[in-house]
């Protein structure tokens, strides 16, 4: 199989993700989650990697729906200001 120039397109051409900026950003959150503390990593741990809700994770924490949902935007906030500053 050819490009229009004549190159040959592997294999890895085709299946390639060619999104190095999506990796590069994994890397980034996974860093950023580790300056999290205990409890920020476990209310982003049931949010996002166990799809809890709000409610769900306030109860297991013993707070208030309310709480959680201010303790997330926070933590989602610094997780982007960690990661925006990665990439200066």
């Amino acid at each position: 199989m050819y490009e229009n120039d004549g190159d040959p397109i592997t294999l890895l051409d085709q299946i390639a993700d060619h999104s190095e900026e999506r990796w590069f950003d994994k890397i980034a959150l996974k860093e950023a989650i580790k300056e999290l503390e205990e409890r920020e990593k476990l209310i982003v741990y049931l949010r996002y990697y166990k799809d809890q809700t709000q409610s769900e994770v306030a109860e297991r924490l013993g707070i208030s729906q309310v709480q959680v949902s201010r303790l997330e935007k926070k933590i989602l906030k610094q997780i982007q200001m960690q990661m925006d500053q990665k990439d200066s």
